[in-house]
C-alpha cells in the first residue's frame, strides 16, 4: 500500500506501508522519483531520474508540506 499524502503540481508525495520505520517520504514525478528523510532535517536519500533542478523543486515541495507528511505518517503508523 502506498497512500498518497499530497499532490503538488507534477509531484505526488507518498510512503509505502511496509518500509523502514525512519520517517521519510517518496516523491514521484513523471521523470523519476526521489526519497527524502525528514529528520533531523529534510534531505535527499535517493534520486532516480530527476534532474538537480527537479530534486530541488521536490525538496521544496516536501518542506512546504512537512506538517501534512508528518501528520499522515503518525496517523498511518501510529506514534
Amino acid at each position: 500500500m502506498a497512500p498518497t499524502i499530497v499532490r503538488d503540481g507534477q509531484f505526488r508525495l507518498f510512503f509505502f506501508s511496509r518500509e523502514e520505520t525512519r520517517i521519510h517520504v517518496h516523491v514521484a514525478h513523471p521523470d523519476g522519483e526521489a526519497k527524502f528523510w525528514l529528520t533531523p532535517t529534510v534531505h535527499l536519500a535517493v534520486n532516480i531520474g530527476l534532474s538537480q533542478a527537479q530534486v530541488r523543486q521536490a525538496q521544496a515541495v516536501v518542506e512546504a508540506h512537512i506538517q501534512e507528511i508528518q501528520d499522515a505518517w503518525h496517523r498511518h503508523f501510529g506514534g
